[in-house]
């Protein structure tokens, strides 16, 4: 049984967003990231209600992969404390799960 999650990840700019999802997806952490633009996010920083543009990364992978991908984007990514959340995917069409796990 594939162990199949989408992991939640944002970016401060188009740039740093493909850099990250190409090298997830070359180095096969992830089956298919898709960036989405166009994001609001509000929040408290540092004590401070900071607002920004960003870029979501909606990254299929495997709960195998969490450890390797949580580090690859700890390395890629320019923000000091990236977002990285790892949501199990319960259900789906079972030969796109299947490829999640087997992108090949």
């Amino acid at each position: 049984m594939p162990d199949p999650q989408l992991v939640i990840s944002t970016c401060p700019d188009a740039k740093s967003a493909e850099a990250v999802a190409e090298t997830l997806v070359a180095e096969g952490l992830a089956a298919c990231v898709n960036v989405v633009s166009g994001l609001r996010s509000v929040y408290r920083w540092h004590g401070k209600l900071e607002k920004a543009d960003e870029h979501l990364l909606l990254i299929k992978s495997t709960s195998s992969n969490f450890s390797a991908l949580c580090r690859r984007i700890r390395e890629l990514h320019p923000y000091e404390l990236p977002e990285v959340l790892a949501v199990p995917i319960s259900d789906g069409l079972p030969e796109y799960l299947s490829w999640i796990e087997n992108p090949e």
